[in-house]
């Protein structure tokens, strides 16, 4: 189809979603993933935006043309790459389980989908709602069934030409480890885009809203269980503002409601599968067992009617603790207090933590504070909030995705993003073509 018919399917089916499918797909991703209705609703809000703004990155980049010149026309022509895209998507977002085989093909690019085996039910409704607004059969293709035979097949075949990936540091890597080693048998060179892991941090400085601070912490480390790329797991916060800030966040984070997605009064719900509960409350136990961190909030877990974990929050005195380094991908935030006159040291450990660099937020309200630490973090973290939680990206307005572990930075929710799904073709018309191969200057006369 040309590009603009292929935009017409999205714009449809973001209509459709904006509209009569809005509450199933909703539903769906609650009821599979254990989201709460906020949660639920703004992920299916977010695929709305996709749609609709991927559609106009895609205008804008096709109205993007080079200079004219007298006697020839130029121009840049967006081809689709010459083979298909893998895209591999989480659980925890049926936006980006939507955008990642939606972005290739509305580059005109046949897709082989993967997703999450325990998101299924949102991936089926959202295929229906793609065949709906008139997708053609055959563009994306929904095969459900184990990641690693599945991969193994897809990017053995000469006809990989892109990998489009949102899931763990190492499954990524070990996916790019298996192109490289395939890398003479294809026709291209693939094109490889990552959103990985993170180990994302809230730096709180003296100057900070006591009040702000405390709600970012709750809801950038808790919303969802936790179970954000972008959830907050770490904090840094000075010495007396903490001691005069954690009984009260304690206290908020006790009174915090848990229960199933069908109590729309719930903050928090399950945790998405045993294997997670399993993972979390391992690193929970270590942190009951360690001499040099202590549990303030929390850290009760129960599986007899789902697999909750109470949102718990850790003190440390070691920045370089286990929970303040590792990826716990789960509802546990750890706080190192730090002395103020070792500010300049401690945002040093900060950037050095961890080898991610998704997202991290800034709490202050003095400039030069907020200018100094920018700097000092400027590679901590691929969006970067101040006085903001670190979580909640919004399509043209932060456009999302992290360097070092955390990813190839493409930004999602930019027309960056779909460069990468296009080979561009640059022509020349010649409207006066030379019809003598000698030059002026070589005249004898």
């Amino acid at each position: 189809l040309p590009w603009r018919d292929r935009a017409g399917v999205f714009l449809r089916a973001a209509d459709l979603l904006a509209g009569p499918r809005r509450h199933t797909l909703t539903a769906a991703t609650m009821l599979c993933t254990s989201k709460s209705l906020q949660q639920a609703e703004s992920d299916t809000a977010e695929l709305v935006d996709l749609f609709r703004f991927n559609a106009w990155y895609a205008s804008r980049l096709w109205a993007e043309q080079p200079t004219q010149a007298a006697g020839e026309r130029n121009r840049l022509e967006y081809r689709p790459l010459e083979n298909f895209i893998y895209a591999v998507t989480p659980f925890n977002f049926t936006s980006i389980a939507g955008n990642l085989p939606c972005a290739p093909a509305l580059m005109g690019n046949p897709v082989i989908w993967k997703p999450a085996s325990n998101a299924m039910l949102p991936a089926h409704y959202l295929m229906a709602l793609l065949r709906e607004a008139g997708l053609p059969d055959g563009v994306i293709n929904m095969v459900p069934g184990p990641a690693g035979e599945i991969g193994n097949r897809v990017i053995e075949s000469e006809h990989f030409a892109g990998l489009n990936f949102t899931g763990s540091t190492p499954v990524f890597n070990g996916m790019w480890s298996a192109i490289v080693r395939n890398l003479f048998a294809y026709k291209c060179y693939p094109r490889i885009v990552g959103e990985t892991g993170g180990k994302c941090f809230i730096f709180a400085h003296s100057s900070c809203d006591p009040e702000a601070l405390k709600t970012a912490i709750i809801r950038g480390a808790f919303e969802h269980q936790g179970q954000k790329c972008a959830s907050a797991s770490r904090a840094y916060i000075p010495r007396p503002l903490w001691e005069s800030i954690k009984g009260d966040l304690a206290a908020s984070i006790e009174d915090v409601k848990m229960g199933p997605p069908e109590d729309l009064s719930c903050f928090m719900n399950a945790v998405i599968d045993k294997m997670a509960y399993d993972n979390i409350k391992g690193y929970i136990d270590q942190v009951k067992k360690s001499a040099t961190a202590r549990i303030l909030a929390g850290g009760q877990c129960d599986e007899r009617t789902g697999y909750f974990i109470r949102p718990t929050l850790v003190e440390t005195s070691d920045p370089m603790f286990k929970t303040m380094q590792e990826e716990v991908f789960g509802p546990v935030m750890t706080v190192y207090p730090y002395d103020e006159k070792d500010l300049e040291r401690t945002l040093e450990i900060c950037d050095s933590t961890s080898p991610y660099a998704l997202t991290g937020s800034l709490f202050a309200r003095d400039e030069a504070a907020i200018a100094a630490a920018s700097k000092a973090l400027e590679n901590a973290a691929g969006n970067f909030y101040v006085n903001d939680k670190p979580t909640g990206a919004v399509m043209d307005r932060q456009p999302f995705g992290g360097g070092r572990a955390s990813g190839t930075n493409d930004k999602v929710g930019w027309y960056h993003g779909l460069l990468r799904w296009t080979s561009v073709r640059t022509v020349k018309e010649n409207l006066s073509p030379p019809t003598d191969y000698r030059y002026p200057c070589m005249s004898e006369e």
